[in-house]
Protein backbone atom coordinates (compact mmCIF):
# COMPACT_ATOMS: atom_id res chain seq x y z
CA UNK A 1 0.00 0.00 0.00
CA UNK A 2 1.56 3.26 -1.10
CA UNK A 3 0.71 6.55 0.57
CA UNK A 4 2.33 9.82 -0.51
CA UNK A 5 3.14 12.22 2.30
CA UNK A 6 1.97 15.28 0.41
CA UNK A 7 -1.48 13.78 -0.09
CA UNK A 8 -2.30 13.60 3.61
CA UNK A 9 -1.56 17.16 4.72
CA UNK A 10 -4.71 18.89 5.87
CA UNK A 11 -5.91 21.94 3.97
CA UNK A 12 -4.27 25.07 5.26
CA UNK A 13 -1.52 23.24 7.13
CA UNK A 14 1.19 23.30 4.51
CA UNK A 15 2.98 20.41 2.84
CA UNK A 16 4.13 18.67 6.00
CA UNK A 17 1.23 19.53 8.26
CA UNK A 18 3.00 22.65 9.55
CA UNK A 19 0.68 24.88 11.49
CA UNK A 20 -0.67 22.10 13.65
CA UNK A 21 1.70 22.99 16.49
CA UNK A 22 1.63 26.20 18.51
CA UNK A 23 4.29 27.70 20.70
CA UNK A 24 3.88 27.79 24.48
CA UNK A 25 3.55 31.58 24.24
CA UNK A 26 0.67 31.29 21.78
CA UNK A 27 -1.05 28.82 24.11
CA UNK A 28 -0.54 31.09 27.13
CA UNK A 29 -2.00 34.04 25.19
CA UNK A 30 -5.19 32.05 24.65
CA UNK A 31 -5.77 31.19 28.31
CA UNK A 32 -8.83 32.99 29.63
CA UNK A 33 -10.27 33.56 26.16
CA UNK A 34 -13.33 31.97 24.66
CA UNK A 35 -11.28 30.49 21.80
CA UNK A 36 -10.45 26.83 21.34
CA UNK A 37 -7.91 25.22 23.64
CA UNK A 38 -4.72 23.61 22.34
CA UNK A 39 -6.32 20.17 22.66
CA UNK A 40 -9.35 21.35 20.66
CA UNK A 41 -7.06 22.80 17.97
CA UNK A 42 -5.17 19.52 17.79
CA UNK A 43 -8.42 17.54 17.57
CA UNK A 44 -9.56 19.76 14.70
CA UNK A 45 -6.19 19.05 13.07
CA UNK A 46 -6.83 15.32 13.36
CA UNK A 47 -10.37 15.66 11.99
CA UNK A 48 -9.18 17.83 9.06
CA UNK A 49 -6.67 15.15 8.08
CA UNK A 50 -9.10 12.22 8.16
CA UNK A 51 -10.86 12.84 4.84
CA UNK A 52 -7.67 13.52 2.81
CA UNK A 53 -6.03 10.50 4.49
CA UNK A 54 -9.04 8.30 3.71
CA UNK A 55 -9.01 9.37 0.05
CA UNK A 56 -5.26 8.77 -0.19
CA UNK A 57 -5.58 5.30 1.32
CA UNK A 58 -8.44 4.47 -1.07
CA UNK A 59 -6.35 5.62 -4.06
CA UNK A 60 -3.38 3.56 -2.85
CA UNK A 61 -5.55 0.45 -2.36
CA UNK A 62 -7.18 0.93 -5.78
CA UNK A 63 -3.73 1.12 -7.37
CA UNK A 64 -2.66 -2.01 -5.50
CA UNK A 65 -5.79 -3.87 -6.70
CA UNK A 66 -5.26 -3.03 -10.38
CA UNK A 67 -5.89 -6.14 -12.46
CA UNK A 68 -7.69 -8.06 -9.69
CA UNK A 69 -11.20 -6.91 -10.60
CA UNK A 70 -11.69 -5.85 -6.97
CA UNK A 71 -12.54 -2.38 -5.69
CA UNK A 72 -11.31 -0.71 -2.50
CA UNK A 73 -14.75 -1.35 -0.99
CA UNK A 74 -14.48 -5.06 -1.74
CA UNK A 75 -11.02 -5.04 -0.16
CA UNK A 76 -12.60 -3.57 3.00
CA UNK A 77 -15.35 -6.20 2.82
CA UNK A 78 -12.86 -9.08 2.58
CA UNK A 79 -10.81 -7.57 5.40
CA UNK A 80 -13.93 -7.37 7.62
CA UNK A 81 -14.83 -10.99 6.86
CA UNK A 82 -11.28 -12.11 7.55
CA UNK A 83 -11.11 -10.32 10.90
CA UNK A 84 -14.73 -10.81 12.07
CA UNK A 85 -15.72 -14.08 10.42
CA UNK A 86 -19.01 -14.78 8.60
CA UNK A 87 -21.57 -11.98 8.94
CA UNK A 88 -24.88 -10.93 7.44
CA UNK A 89 -24.93 -7.92 5.13
CA UNK A 90 -26.59 -5.72 7.82
CA UNK A 91 -23.95 -6.80 10.36
CA UNK A 92 -21.16 -6.01 7.89
CA UNK A 93 -22.71 -2.62 7.11
CA UNK A 94 -22.93 -1.75 10.84
CA UNK A 95 -19.35 -2.82 11.55
CA UNK A 96 -18.10 -0.81 8.55
CA UNK A 97 -20.21 2.24 9.45
CA UNK A 98 -21.99 2.16 6.08
CA UNK A 99 -25.45 1.82 4.61
CA UNK A 100 -26.50 -1.68 3.63
CA UNK A 101 -26.84 -0.94 -0.11
CA UNK A 102 -23.15 -0.37 -1.00
CA UNK A 103 -22.13 -3.35 1.13
CA UNK A 104 -24.68 -5.50 -0.70
CA UNK A 105 -23.22 -4.35 -4.06
CA UNK A 106 -19.70 -5.28 -2.88
CA UNK A 107 -20.95 -8.67 -1.70
CA UNK A 108 -22.66 -9.29 -5.05
CA UNK A 109 -19.54 -8.37 -7.04
CA UNK A 110 -17.21 -10.31 -4.72
CA UNK A 111 -19.51 -13.33 -5.16
CA UNK A 112 -19.26 -12.94 -8.96
CA UNK A 113 -15.46 -13.01 -8.56
CA UNK A 114 -15.72 -16.16 -6.43
CA UNK A 115 -14.32 -14.42 -3.34
CA UNK A 116 -17.35 -14.76 -1.05
CA UNK A 117 -20.31 -17.12 -0.78
CA UNK A 118 -23.52 -17.25 1.19
CA UNK A 119 -24.10 -19.77 3.96
CA UNK A 120 -27.18 -20.64 6.00
CA UNK A 121 -27.64 -18.49 9.09
CA UNK A 122 -28.82 -20.58 12.06
CA UNK A 123 -29.96 -17.40 13.84
CA UNK A 124 -32.08 -16.07 10.95
CA UNK A 125 -33.19 -18.18 7.99
CA UNK A 126 -33.96 -15.21 5.73
CA UNK A 127 -30.65 -13.40 6.28
CA UNK A 128 -27.77 -15.49 4.95
CA UNK A 129 -24.27 -15.29 6.30
CA UNK A 130 -21.56 -14.01 3.96
CA UNK A 131 -18.26 -15.85 4.24
CA UNK A 132 -14.92 -15.90 2.47
CA UNK A 133 -14.34 -18.65 -0.05
CA UNK A 134 -10.96 -20.36 -0.16
CA UNK A 135 -10.10 -18.05 -3.07
CA UNK A 136 -11.27 -14.99 -1.15
CA UNK A 137 -9.26 -15.92 1.94
CA UNK A 138 -6.15 -16.47 -0.21
CA UNK A 139 -6.72 -13.14 -2.04
CA UNK A 140 -7.05 -11.02 1.11
CA UNK A 141 -4.15 -12.87 2.77
CA UNK A 142 -1.87 -12.13 -0.19
CA UNK A 143 -2.97 -8.49 -0.36
CA UNK A 144 -2.45 -7.97 3.37
CA UNK A 145 0.97 -9.62 3.30
CA UNK A 146 2.01 -7.10 0.64
CA UNK A 147 0.49 -4.24 2.67
CA UNK A 148 2.28 -5.38 5.85
CA UNK A 149 5.59 -5.44 3.98
CA UNK A 150 4.97 -1.90 2.72
CA UNK A 151 3.96 -0.65 6.18
CA UNK A 152 7.10 -2.15 7.72
CA UNK A 153 9.27 -0.60 5.01
CA UNK A 154 7.69 2.86 5.12
CA UNK A 155 6.61 3.27 8.75
CA UNK A 156 9.06 1.19 10.78
CA UNK A 157 10.18 4.34 12.63
CA UNK A 158 6.78 4.82 14.31
CA UNK A 159 6.89 3.74 17.96
CA UNK A 160 4.27 1.14 18.90
CA UNK A 161 3.00 3.37 21.72
CA UNK A 162 2.32 6.21 19.24
CA UNK A 163 0.26 3.82 17.11
CA UNK A 164 -1.70 2.67 20.21
CA UNK A 165 -2.39 6.30 21.14
CA UNK A 166 -3.55 7.02 17.59
CA UNK A 167 -5.95 4.07 17.72
CA UNK A 168 -7.31 5.27 21.06
CA UNK A 169 -7.89 8.81 19.76
CA UNK A 170 -9.54 7.58 16.53
CA UNK A 171 -11.77 5.17 18.46
CA UNK A 172 -12.85 7.96 20.79
CA UNK A 173 -13.53 10.36 17.92
CA UNK A 174 -15.53 7.66 16.14
CA UNK A 175 -17.57 6.97 19.27
CA UNK A 176 -18.39 10.62 19.91
CA UNK A 177 -19.20 11.39 16.28
CA UNK A 178 -21.49 8.35 16.10
CA UNK A 179 -23.34 9.79 19.09
CA UNK A 180 -23.50 13.21 17.39
CA UNK A 181 -24.70 11.69 14.12
CA UNK A 182 -27.41 9.72 15.94
CA UNK A 183 -28.35 12.63 18.19
CA UNK A 184 -27.86 10.33 21.15
CA UNK A 185 -25.26 12.18 23.20
CA UNK A 186 -25.30 15.65 24.67
CA UNK A 187 -22.01 16.51 26.38
CA UNK A 188 -22.14 17.64 29.97
CA UNK A 189 -21.73 21.37 30.53
CA UNK A 190 -18.91 20.52 32.92
CA UNK A 191 -17.12 18.20 30.46
CA UNK A 192 -13.65 19.48 29.75
CA UNK A 193 -11.83 18.05 26.77
CA UNK A 194 -8.53 18.55 28.61
CA UNK A 195 -9.59 16.22 31.44
CA UNK A 196 -9.06 13.16 29.25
Amino acid sequence: MSVNEGDVAAPGTGENGAGAHRSAAQDADREGTDGPTLTEDLLYGVIRRLWPLHRTVVRAVERELTGTGMTAGEHALLDALRSEGPRTVPQLARSMGLDRQPVQRWVNHAAELGLVATAPNPAHRRSSLIELTTEGAAAIHGIQEFEATELRRRLADLPTEDVRTTLHVLDRLGEEFRHLANGSHVPSENADINDK
